[in-house]
């Protein structure tokens, strides 16, 4: 049987709630709600920057918009060096999600091994990695097309050389970042380099952008340079020296080929060379620009100072006689000869058989500070007023420390050093009317200003002597060229082995010859270097002066400058040997 219950009878519903109670619940409900609305005017208007970052890194990215890094133009405007658009791969590892066979494919396209791509990915900390700088666009295309989630590709420029391994040397080269590390491409880096842009896009979650926001601050173009160099002459000149190198099976060589009007470089070259868009494997000898940071002592090459110094001072005038007899002298005991005797020579015929003994007498009647300061004034022992990465200054010892024997041997070109940049910039005392000019890597129009060294009268001399070394009678008619008139001056030093010259029939060689054309009012002057040449010859005479007389001919015509003899003079068989 039921019976019913009278809940209003019940103590405890009975009873009265306290009013404190109550109160406190709506205090806390009350307190709560404030504590939510100070919590969210915290993060949204005091603590913003922070949460705005922390959404901005899943959802927003800044993306670097990459500068075109200037051109590297020769004379003429035709192109040394210049970037093209590259595609580069890059991921973020959290987000990566591959399959084994997809990992496989993308390694493959990579063309590199899967274990380093899984090493790339593993640290998924990263918000960011690249996989492959500067892929072709064909391998962008076909990633693209696997729509691999975390892959991502972004636009570089990629430096391409159209003149390779011919110009390497002058142009330089740049790393994966678009900066230079050699050469033009270091010397004038920061104004090749542009200034990067810069734009702020929201992307999905697949990375792909889908919004921009904030300001785009575009990239600024690099500025183009144009370069002295004449990319007709600069790849004959290196052609000719490679097969020179080659067929006298030769260490390494050097050219340089300066315009005597304006001081302008027109070529540099080395051979060996390398490749600046194929970097693998390089060796030092094939990066090494040897014209100017490699320094030898020069041999016969200085001789025309020593004799110009001796002429401007009036000591002697081309036709003073010199007993040469009996082909040596002793200086302070120690013997100085010449290859073979030549009895009574004047000062002219000591620079075209290129007599030592001759040199030297001439030279001992001078003071060792009188000769020092000259070689001074032409360039020897300074650094080339050009600038260029790893530019030497050679050595040229202070004349106090001179003794007499030291003294002669300066006069034939030992005891003192110099690259083959500094040889020829030196040689235009005798081109420019007895000057020395500076020289330079950028195309200019103006007439280059020069600092005396002889007068005007003792350089016409001296090319005179120069003309007639080059001649038939002289140690280098190999140098003769079909239509211009040359001069120059053969050498062939000793090279150094250990803290001496090696034993007779043991030595080594390095072969010179600078010279100028045409000789009456020369437009150019030109020097050839080849280091160890073990095919038989290497006099200079006979292995450089060829090279010389090619790259004359070859470079006058592209100057466009008129012949001044109407046929080539007859070259004689059997060449008169130089002395070193």
């Amino acid at each position: 049987m039921s019976r019913s219950i009278q809940y209003t009878s019940s103590p405890l519903l009975a009873s009265r709630t306290p009013v404190w109670r109550s109160k406190f619940v709506v205090a806390a409900i009350a307190l709560a709600f404030v504590g939510l609305c100070a919590r969210a005017a915290y993060i949204q208007v005091f603590n913003n920057d922070f949460f705005q970052h922390k959404g901005e890194v899943r959802f927003a990215r800044t993306l670097e918009l990459p500068a075109n890094r200037g051109r590297i133009l020769d004379r003429n405007g035709l192109i040394l060096a210049s970037s093209v658009p590259a595609p580069s791969i890059w991921a973020i590892p959290e987000d990566v999600e591959l399959d084994a066979q997809e990992r496989k494919t993308l390694a493959t396209l990579l063309d590199i091994p899967a274990a380093d791509l899984t090493k790339k990915l593993a640290d998924e900390d990263k918000t960011f990695v690249w996989l492959k700088r500067q892929v072709d666009a064909d391998t962008a295309k076909k990633i693209a097309s696997l729509n691999l989630k975390g892959i991502y590709q972004r636009m570089e420029y990629k430096r391409q050389y159209p003149e390779g391994e011919a110009a390497a040397h002058i142009v330089g080269v740049t790393n994966v970042e678009d900066n230079g590390q050699e050469g033009v491409e270091l010397l004038f880096n920061k104004a090749l380099l542009g200034t990067p842009g810069v734009r702020h896009v929201i992307k999905d979650g697949r990375g792909r952008a889908i919004e921009s926001f904030g300001e785009t601050i575009q990239p600024i173009p690099g500025k183009d340079l144009q370069l002295s160099i004449d990319t007709k002459v600069q790849f004959l000149a290196y052609q000719k020296l490679r097969d020179a190198v080659i067929a006298n099976r030769a260490q390494a060589g050097s050219i340089v080929v300066l315009d005597t009007t304006t001081g302008e470089i027109l070529a540099l070259a080395n051979y060996p060379s390398y490749n600046p868009e194929k970097r693998l494997n390089l060796s030092g000898a094939q990066l090494r620009n040897r014209a100017l940071t490699d320094t030898f002592e020069p041999g016969s090459v200085m001789k025309p100072f020593t004799i110009g110094l001796a002429l401007n001072t009036g000591r002697v005038t081309p036709t003073t006689v010199i007993d040469t007899s009996p082909g040596s002298v002793t200086i302070t005991g120690a013997k100085i000869s010449d290859s073979h005797p030549h009895g009574a020579l004047t000062v002219e015929q000591v620079i075209q058989v290129s007599s030592n003994v001759g040199t030297t007498k001439i030279a001992m009647q001078m003071p060792a500070s009188e000769m020092w300061e000259t070689y001074s004034q032409a360039g020897f022992g300074q650094k080339p007023q050009v600038e260029f990465p790893g530019v030497v200054s050679g050595r040229l010892r202070p004349a106090k420390t001179w003794r007499p024997i030291e003294q002669a041997t300066a006069s034939y070109g030992y005891g003192l050093s110099a690259s083959l940049f500094q040889m020829v910039r030196s040689y235009t005392v005798f081109s420019h009317g007895g000057e020395i000019i500076p020289a330079t890597l950028l195309k200019t129009n103006e007439p280059a200003v020069g600092l005396p060294v002889f007068s005007a009268l003792t350089a016409a001399k001296v090319r005179k002597m120069l003309q007639m070394a080059a001649g038939s009678g002289g140690t280098a008619p190999k140098a003769q060229t079909a239509g211009y008139s040359v001069g120059g001056k053969s050498g062939t030093a000793y090279k150094q082995v250990g803290k001496g010259y090696g034993s007779e029939g043991n030595r080594k060689y390095r072969s010179w010859f600078v010279g100028m054309a045409p000789i009456d009012h020369p437009r150019i002057v030109v020097g050839v270097m080849l280091d160890e040449p073990s095919a038989g010859k290497y006099f200079g005479g006979e292995v450089a002066a060829p090279v010389f007389s090619e790259a004359v001919q070859q470079t006058l015509r592209v100057m466009g400058v008129q012949p001044d003899i109407a046929i080539r003079p007859q070259i004689v068989a059997d060449m008169v040997q130089e002395s070193f």
